[in-house]
């Protein structure tokens, strides 16, 4: 029977122990090293003899942080010196960037995920003129360094949009026309079922994106817009969803398909394990009910991106109660307009949201 070291606490971290030889970062069976970590490539070979290949396989979602402070803009948006892009590595396979708010005042989300064969960019941002929103450079620069890290080099890059309708997540679009190696999800509704497989299943049915081995689902989720698709992402355990669920300000198109989409969601987050919701935007203030107004390049107070997703179930609550009516209804963290303008106002607040004052800026 094969002997297993033995493991001695004091002794592990020490190169030039036996048990250190046997464990140089530590017991993996410790409790303080979590079954998602193992699947991470943090000591990625310095002279790797061929491509590096990653381990998707994770019983638990795989670790990362978003534990930080987004960029949120300037009363003068033309002093603003933030970044054009920001970005943040959730992990060694998984990037989440963002519009800089001066450049765009819905400053939109994407998302870039790596596997074995390929990256897969989730929207594309809301600005087409690279000079004030270089996001294809942006990518560019970190597919050139994965690849480089990974040994690899070229990896193929597939476009894909949460909605081809919302302007606020496609016009980045054109500016990865031409670029090698890339795929693009069409954004005409019938061409875009049939690229994902769906023309005969669509809303019901389930598409696929193999990056290798890790394998992306596609969810149709209509109802902000009729060709919205929702991804998830099984090995952080990420579910985008774009417009149709986010903190801010819903804009329903169709109120029977906007809570038919969630009750489809709400099913597969119970057949799934889905540790965040992520959305499109912010627009939620930090505190319940109040969320900023259109148009504004100074967000100081934002709500964080992550949704829990429990929140399914409320939006559903609360689709059902618009449904059928032309309204507003303010929650803590977004609001639904059902057949009214965006920039609708109610003196009616909701009972069980705290009324609190948000504090300005200025």
């Amino acid at each position: 029977m094969p002997q297993v070291p033995s493991y001695n606490p004091t002794l592990s971290g020490n190169p030039m122990s036996a048990t250190g030889r046997a464990y140089p970062n530590g017991n993996p069976e410790a409790g303080y090293n979590p079954v998602g970590v193992r699947n991470t490539d943090s000591a990625v070979p310095l002279h790797p003899k061929g491509p590096v290949i990653h381990n998707y396989a994770s019983e638990d979602p795989a670790p990362g942080n978003l534990a930080f402070r987004w960029t949120y803009g300037s009363n003068v948006a033309a002093k603003n010196r933030d970044p054009r892009v920001q970005v943040v590595q959730y992990n060694e396979d998984t990037f989440v960037m963002r519009q800089n708010v001066c450049s765009h005042w819905e400053a939109p989300f994407t998302y870039l995920l790596f596997g074995n064969k390929g990256a897969l960019l989730i929207d594309t941002g809301a600005t087409a003129e690279p000079n004030y929103y270089p996001l294809r450079e942006t990518v560019d620069a970190i597919i050139t360094r994965i690849g480089q890290a990974r040994g690899r080099s070229k990896i193929p890059l597939t476009v894909v949009l949460t909605s081809g309708e919302d302007i606020a997540q496609n016009q980045g679009l054109m500016q990865f026309a031409g670029r090698p190696d890339t795929t693009f999800a069409p954004r005409p509704l019938a061409a875009m079922k049939d690229f994902y497989g769906l023309a005969a299943s669509w809303p019901s049915g389930t598409g696929k994106i193999d990056l290798g081995d890790r394998v992306i689902d596609v969810i149709p989720t209509p109802g902000t817009h009729k060709d919205g698709v929702s991804f998830y992402d099984p090995y952080c355990d990420f579910l985008f969803t774009g417009d149709l669920l986010f903190p801010g300000k819903i804009n329903i198109s169709s109120d029977k398909d906007f809570v038919t989409s969630l009750e489809r969601l709400k099913a597969f987050t119970a057949a799934n394990s889905v540790k965040w919701v992520l959305g499109g935007h912010i627009e939620m203030m930090f505190v319940p009910g109040k969320y900023y107004a259109r148009f504004i390049t100074y967000k100081p107070y934002e709500r964080v991106l992550e949704m829990d997703p429990a929140l399914i179930d409320e939006a559903i609550t609360y689709g059902r109660e618009v449904q059928g009516k032309d309204m507003m209804l303010i929650r803590p963290d977004f609001v639904l307009f059902n057949g009214v303008s965006p920039d609708q106002r109610t003196p009616v607040w909701p009972e069980g949201v705290p009324n609190i004052n948000a504090p300005r800026p200025f």
